[in-house]
């Protein structure tokens, strides 16, 4: 079950990012197959292998397994660049979220 999880996961996240198995397998350094096996289920990725899938989708090994994140990638985006901020500026952002979710 986890393993076709893992499987349809990288696969709606390739797509997501409109990367095809080859290009993606060519940008993470392996040979043309590589992602296809996997999506395939050839193979599984070992834990190195998987944390740099993660990475090349700029998300966390959590957010690669919560489907509930609709776009994790921007959310990691947003979370890095708030490390960044002064606290009352993370509080301003918090208003405005709290804002547009009851819209």
């Amino acid at each position: 079950m986890l393993e076709e999880f893992i499987r349809n996961r990288i696969t709606q996240l390739r797509l997501k990012k409109g990367v095809s198995e080859y290009q993606m397998s060519y940008d993470l350094g392996h040979s043309r197959g590589y992602i296809y096996n996997i999506s395939s289920g050839k193979s599984l990725p070992p834990l190195k292998e998987f944390l740099a899938i993660c990475d090349y989708f700029e998300i966390t090994p959590q957010q690669f397994f919560d489907t509930t994140i609709q776009h994790p990638e921007l959310i990691q985006k947003a979370l890095d660049g708030m490390k960044e901020l002064e606290e009352s500026d993370i509080l301003m952002l918090l208003g405005i979220i709290n804002r547009l979710r009851k819209h």
